[in-house]
């Protein structure tokens, strides 16, 4: 077949499939086919927070051109084109975390090296690690075979150097390592970073002398991590994440090569780390676009070559819930394989129970630190994801996504740029501005239910034990650092609803008040349940009530309720609607709502009216916020 006859078989294709999407758009929304439009499939598009737009059918219309293979600039498809497909990314695992026993964390670090972990991440200074205690810490532990993490804050100095004087005397000893450059060791120093979130750090010129002093080693070092998670903690979206980093990135080079180091040794000093989400293909395309973007800063600087950014993925803070935390288990499995099919070259997967206090899900941390480090051997070793570099590519989605969020990303980075730099937009408000709106937008929409959060806004069990005392304050941070957990405002309605629990002896509730057949009312009996649910509010469902038997006074007096939630079919409505509003009323109820729109309402004026309509398009924090404070007196 020709090529000629192939494209007018695609766009044959094509266009019957875009007939059937506007046959099957025209009858759930009972309009004619013609008032959809000539591209009826862009009604079934979305659109990501960072203004990227995803096609509900990607073909080869689609097509790009395809990229260099691995190790290749611009590197989209992988830094290093050499890397072992037996043994994949680096396992990653942080070790030192609010310890002061050396010996004990050197035996959690040799038991992890034991079971899989191949990179180490070592908290070090303040309530962690004592940094005198290093040499000890490491012990066993051969840095030619697992790249070492420092994580030490304000005491990156002081940690590094501790580090410098351990490789030293390991060398003149004669540790069998006979080629130094195996040894690849990060110092950890952000701070452009720590800037952006408030975190103790060193000053960017300590952290430029220590990348001067790293460059003349002769192991690998770099000196410094440009952490994007930061913004994303913050409520960034994926471009905006690139973006800034990128930013700070470069803001780094400009310091670095200011000292006197050359461009390629500059940009052998940096090192990214970025979250990985449970939107796993936005996760890929973010890992690839993000090395797409560093190497074009790399061959503006006349460093093609050099340009291959050194990536480390943290699976995401701000997706973790507190309630029901094991759905977390869920989420870090995809956000791996997200990070892993999109090129990371180490991943770190947080512990299920991290924005809980430690043995507040009831497990031992040895317990949670195992699952994580089991969730990315799984994908490994068992599921082989690490056998293919760039398993993504060629696919007209992830092609076509990672280039939407490369080009947005870059213009974010320019408009930065453009403000002059990463420190004068940072000053200037410009960074923090533009990802609080993206926070916000966020925010709204899991407010509103139209982003689900499994087991928060959505399917949440309400039998769930209370969080202990605390367990708000430590869901403000995780792994040490303040996040905008998504689930938040949710378990904010939880806590009251467990000081509600613990004062009287039963949760808030509220009666449902069905009407008609359990086919006629369970939908809406459904939806009121899991949204009340959601604020921690118990619904109390009597079963079909009929306004005309004095079932919904019995109802009423049976359950103590003041908030009753009417539910039904709108033809039920029209029929018994005003009745069951009436009788609600009579029997005591003092606020009534209905589950379905108003329109059923529109012209009933006086008590037979409800006081408020829930639908899926409310906002359920607020309205929930509202019946919490009715019920508990404290409406705040």
């Amino acid at each position: 077949m020709s090529p000629a006859s192939e494209a007018e078989d695609a766009a044959r294709a094509y266009s019957e499939w875009q007939q059937a999407v506007a046959g099957v758009l025209a009858k759930s929304r009972r309009v004619d086919a013609a008032e959809l439009g000539p591209e009826p499939q862009k009604l079934l598009e979305t659109t990501t927070y960072d203004g990227v737009t995803v096609s509900p059918l990607y073909s080869g219309r689609d097509e790009l051109p395809e990229s260099p293979l691995p190790g290749q600039f611009p590197f989209v498809r992988g830094a290093d084109g050499s890397r072992d497909v037996n043994a994949g990314w680096l396992v990653a695992a942080l070790f030192g975390q609010d310890a002061q026993n050396a010996a004990e964390v050197n035996r959690t670090i040799l038991d992890g090296l034991e079971n899989g972990v191949s990179a180490v991440r070592l908290s070090l200074g303040g309530e962690n690690l004592p940094i005198a205690a290093l040499d000890l810490a490491l012990t066993g532990v051969l840095l030619d075979l697992a790249p070492l993490t420092l994580e030490a804050g304000a005491d990156a100095v002081a940690a590094a150097q501790q580090l410098f004087t351990l490789l030293d005397a390991r060398a003149a000893a004669g540790d069998g390592v006979t080629d130094r450059a195996q040894v690849r060791v990060g110092l950890g120093a952000s701070p452009l970073t720590d800037a952006f979130s408030g975190a103790a750090g060193v000053e960017l010129a300590d952290a430029v002398a220590l990348a001067d002093t790293a460059s003349a080693r002769a192991e690998a070092v770099r000196a410094i991590t440009v952490d994007g998670t930061v913004f994303h903690n913050a409520g960034a979206g994926d471009a905006e994440e690139l973006g800034a980093a990128v930013a700070a990135g470069v803001e780094y080079l400009r310091a670095l090569t200011e000292q006197g180091l050359t461009i390629s040794a500059a940009l052998g000093q940096l090192e990214f780390r970025l979250a990985a989400t449970d939107d796993q293909f936005q996760t890929v395309a973010k890992f690839r676009a993000g090395r797409q973007v560093w190497a074009r800063v790399a061959q503006v600087c006349g460093a093609s070559e050099f340009g291959g950014q050194v990536q480390h993925a943290v699976t995401s803070a701000a997706m973790m819930s507190q309630r029901d935390p094991w759905v977390n288990m869920l989420r870090t499995t995809l956000a791996v394989f997200g990070a892993g099919v999109g090129g990371a070259d180490s991943v770190t997967v947080l512990p299920f129970d991290v924005a809980l206090p430690v043995g507040a899900a009831g497990v031992s941390k040895s317990f949670s630190d195992r699952i994580a480090r089991n969730t990315q051997l799984l994908l490994l070793e068992e599921s082989h994801l690490g056998r293919v570099l760039d398993p993504g590519a060629g696919s007209w989605y992830v092609e076509q996504l990672t280039q939407q969020v490369a080009d947005k990303a870059w213009a974010f980075f320019q408009q930065i740029e453009a403000a002059g730099g990463y420190r004068a937009a940072l000053a200037a408000g410009l960074v923090t501005d533009r990802i609080a709106a993206t926070k916000a937008a966020r925010d709204a929409d899991i407010a509103h239910r139209r982003t689900a959060v499994t087991g928060i806004n959505e399917f949440p069990n309400l039998g769930e034990a209370p969080l202990p005392a605390g367990a708000a304050e430590a869901g403000s941070t995780v792994a040490g650092v303040t996040v905008a957990r998504y689930a938040a405002a949710f378990e904010a309605l939880r806590d009251r609803s467990d000081a509600f629990l613990a004062a009287n002896g039963a949760r808030p509730q509220v009666l449902l008040a069905p009407l008609g057949s359990v086919a006629e009312h369970n939908v809406r009996t459904t939806f009121a349940t899991n949204l009340l649910a959601s604020g921690g509010i118990e619904a109390v469902n009597p079963g079909q009530l009929d306004p005309a038997d004095g079932g919904i006074a019995t109802a009423v007096k049976e359950s103590g309720a003041t908030i009753a939630v009417l539910c039904g079919t709108d033809k039920r409505y029209g029929e018994q609607g005003a009745a069951a509003v009436a009788a609600l009323r009579e029997a005591g109820i003092e606020q009534v709502l209905l589950a379905g729109p108003e329109k059923i309402f529109a012209e009933v004026e006086g008590a037979e009216r409800p006081d408020g309509f829930l639908t899926a398009r409310i906002d359920a924090v607020a309205a929930l916020t509202e019946l919490l404070g009715a019920i508990d007196g404290d409406n705040k």
